[in-house]
């Protein structure tokens, strides 16, 4: 064999065990990545290799393909707060129906139902606490619409079950305070979530 066929041979023999050896590093560097929980759904993430064998063919396989990549009660629902136990009020009134986001970093955003010069855009943080169970916390902030201004701040607290991951049902206190921190107002009752999908029509959160 010639000098020049046999530079080529050994350039060609290296060039491939170079791949093969970073192929073996990348995938030991990811092998661990697949157990982290709660990164956001359709994020590219750290992926393993998967293959026939360890020099097989391989493909990336992002972590948020798996369900278990993300929790259950992360997506879009629609929310109603209804009373129960309330002095002048009627078991069974719907004091909220809004929509609320469970993201995955822990907090949660709420689109109440509130008109929206007094403030209907609040905002919590989120725990699970049990297989099925979350627990809430989630402030407010409300606005005197007549003169544009900050009234008074408040407090949502719930406590749900995930039921199959399409709905959940617990039970909320909401406490009002003004500017000095004085309780306003307690109310309380149940909570009631149903996931919105992309293919969830308009009727459906009438």
């Amino acid at each position: 064999m010639g000098k020049y066929k046999k530079a080529i041979f050994k350039t060609a023999i290296a060039g491939t065990l170079s791949i093969g050896f970073l192929s073996v590093l990348v995938a030991d560097a990811s092998a661990g990545c697949n157990s982290f929980e709660g990164y956001n759904a359709g994020a590219i993430q750290p992926g393993s290799w998967q293959g026939t064998g360890q020099f097989g063919p391989g493909s990336l396989v992002l972590i948020a393909d798996h369900d278990s990549s993300v929790d259950r009660i992360v997506g879009f629902w629609k929310v109603q707060l209804v009373s129960e136990g309330n002095s002048g009020i009627a078991d069974g009134t719907v004091l909220d129906d809004g929509f609320a986001q469970w993201h995955p970093d822990g907090t949660e955003i709420l689109n109440s139902s509130r008109p929206a010069a007094s403030g209907n855009f609040c905002l919590g943080i989120w725990k699970k606490t049990g297989s099925f169970h979350y627990t809430l916390n989630h402030f407010t902030l409300g606005s005197n619409p007549s003169t544009d201004t900050l009234s008074g701040r408040g407090q949502l607290r719930e406590e749900i079950e995930l039921d199959h991951g399409d709905s959940y049902f617990g039970t909320f206190t909401s406490d009002g305070y003004d500017l000095s921190g004085n309780l306003l107002v307690h109310r309380r009752g149940t909570v009631i979530g149903t996931r919105i999908t992309v293919n969830t029509p308009f009727a459906d959160v009438l």
